[in-house]
């Protein structure tokens, strides 16, 4: 049987990204890979995609489908999450993208999302036969997932990423303490129903995805001198470790924060709410250890076609 080859796309709220691969009887090699930052989600709380923001979408997809033609794939499976199901014209542009680049958008729930990324993590690690927490920050949501190796077993999506709180609650750079606890208030109504999945089901790890947890353990790593493969799918970071780098994120300012070795633009603005969700998480319930998968929802997206789960 022959190679088939793939191209996925994740249109986030923060940024769009693509993963060109090749599979075959179970095996699958990432051939490509590439990120754009398109900030759909600026003034996300308003329930529409700007203008600028829509340009900016409608040139990342351009420069993505010359990519794809250029490797010559056979199927694209193409997903957008929060920013696009929660914005009034998020339709328009999934039409508009399919008229000028022929890139059919799937416009996915928040539970579809949670599933994908579960499935991405599980891939990228071991997950064990006891409980995890695995989380997922987004600039639009973030995703919930209790599971063991290859078993889901609760997931949930909250419409709290790190753009919308950020828009809501962080009016000062450095952030001031009152604004964190304003933050900490409003996630303990918020996400009640997790807290009571995480009583139940008690996981004591926690299995941060990709994103903030990428950024917060290249940190670490950087700080103690460790250099993970290029190819490694999970990385260090410890809790210990996560706490004080939450210190210093909450009382510097973004030039500060830059100038933070690990630290890259595209996470510098966000990257102080999105912690402070981890913190709030670390401290409501009783974790023994923090992983992090370099892989999300597209590996996750992957993962599922090799196995036949999902088609095209």
């Amino acid at each position: 049987m022959s190679l088939k080859r793939v191209a996925i796309i994740d249109c986030g709220t923060n940024t769009f990204h693509l993963l060109i691969a090749q599979h075959n009887a179970g095996q699958k090699y990432v051939l490509f890979q590439d990120k754009q930052l398109v900030k759909i989600g600026e003034g996300i709380n308003d329930q529409v995609i700007h203008e600028e923001a829509q340009k900016r979408a409608l040139n990342a997809m351009k420069a993505f489908r010359s990519l794809i033609d250029n490797y010559k794939v056979s199927a694209i499976f193409a997903f957008a999450t929060s920013a696009f199901r929660n914005a009034k014209n998020g339709p328009d542009l999934k039409k508009k993208i399919f008229q000028l680049y022929d890139i059919d958008i799937n416009i996915i729930s928040g539970q579809d999302e949670a599933e994908h990324i579960f499935w991405g993590v599980n891939d990228a690690l071991d997950i064990g036969k006891k409980n995890s927490l695995i989380m997922d920050i987004g600039g639009g949501s973030v995703e919930f997932v209790i599971a063991q190796k290859d078993d889901l077993l609760w997931k949930q999506s909250f419409e709290i990423g790190a753009q919308r709180l950020l828009d809501l609650f962080q009016r000062h750079d450095p952030i001031l303490e009152e604004e964190v606890n304003a933050l900490n208030e409003y996630l303990s109504k918020f996400l009640k129903t997790l807290l009571q999945a995480a009583k139940k089901y008690n996981p004591n790890v926690l299995i941060g995805s990709s994103g903030t947890f990428d950024t917060l353990s290249e940190v670490y790593c950087l700080e103690k001198g460790i250099t993970p493969g290029s190819e490694q799918t999970e990385t260090p970071l410890t809790i210990k470790a996560y706490k004080n780098i939450h210190a210093q994120l909450i009382r510097k300012n973004r030039n500060e924060r830059m100038h933070i070795p690990g630290m890259i633009e595209i996470r510098v603005d966000m990257i102080v709410v999105a912690s402070c969700i981890i913190d709030f998480l670390l401290n409501a319930h009783a974790f023994n250890h923090i992983r992090v998968s370099t892989y999300s929802l597209k590996e996750g997206v992957l993962a599922q076609i090799v196995d036949g789960k999902l088609l095209r």
